[in-house]
């Protein structure tokens, strides 16, 4: 559940910003998109359990990702608190068009970032988060229809006994080294060539980001301060405060339909607002 966890606030708030919209539930919400698909409904479900009405689901979402880093053996930070909730959520083609796809190149990574106003160094350490968690076979980009020359012939081999193809439905964790650990181990894999997805080997390949890498294995605690400081960064991203969003009372809808529900409460049902 960490890297569940961890994986709801980076989605969140590199789409629509910081402000819980990836926990609302629609026919055209963000966990509709299919770089959601594969959070699971009950890493979801814990967030709105965990909430209460002194802290907001934007908020409850960053602090259960710092603490999932913690309990898996990662850095403990401090992070700011005052986010709203927002009261819509992006379309299909924004959550598409934010979340960088696992067969990025460096370039495309680093612009993407840039338009967050996050660097090179916040790229590594962020995507070190993949230090846990799985990956389904589909995401596979180096294994087919080609396997990458460049991947280390065992760890293919322990790939394709996973996944002979695409379409098996399986997974396979990030960091087959300490998969549950939130440690530097993601960063060997990549100077061993065990880069599971393309933008992950690829900031190993490339010269912009290699010495970061390098860093990163020489020195941990290094990448502890960096994905702290990243972190921190990333959760500050187009926040809502003051008179904007709202408190959610139910994280998965608006407090406007939650009223609707309580003075429909016997009668007939309300419908979901198309929000």
């Amino acid at each position: 559940m960490a890297a569940g966890l961890l994986r709801i606030h980076f989605h969140d708030c590199l789409v629509q910003g910081c402000d819980g919209s990836l926990l609302l539930i629609g026919e055209t919400g963000d966990q509709k998109s299919p770089p959601n698909l594969a959070l699971r409904p009950k890493t979801l479900a814990a967030i709105n359990d965990l909430r209460d009405l002194v802290v907001s689901c934007a908020d409850i979402t960053t602090l259960a990702a710092r603490e999932s880093v913690f309990l898996s053996g990662g850095p403990c930070y401090e992070v700011p608190l005052g986010r709203r909730d927002g009261l819509t959520f992006p379309s299909n083609e924004t959550t598409l068009a934010s979340l960088p796809p696992p067969f990025f190149n460096v370039t495309s990574l680093l612009n993407a970032f840039e338009k967050k106003d996050l660097g090179p160094t916040d790229l590594v350490a962020l995507s070190g988060a993949h230090t846990i968690g799985i990956a389904h076979c589909s995401s596979f980009a180096r294994l087919f229809p080609d396997q990458d020359p460049d991947m280390d012939a065992a760890f293919a081999a322990h790939l394709f006994a996973t996944c002979p193809t695409p379409a098996t439905d399986n997974s396979t964790f990030n960091d087959i080294r300490t998969p549950n650990f939130f440690d530097a181990g993601y960063f060997i894999n990549l100077l061993n060539r065990r880069g599971l997805f393309t933008s992950d080997q690829e900031l190993f390949n490339d010269a912009r980001t290699r010495p970061i890498v390098e860093r990163f294995v020489a020195k941990p605690e290094i990448f502890f301060q960096s994905f702290a400081e990243a972190m921190v960064k990333m959760g500050r991203l187009d926040v809502l405060t003051g008179n904007d969003g709202e408190v959610r009372k139910d994280c998965t809808v608006p407090n406007s339909f939650s009223s609707q529900l309580s003075a429909t409460a016997g009668g007939a049902t309300a419908q979901k607002p198309a929000v």
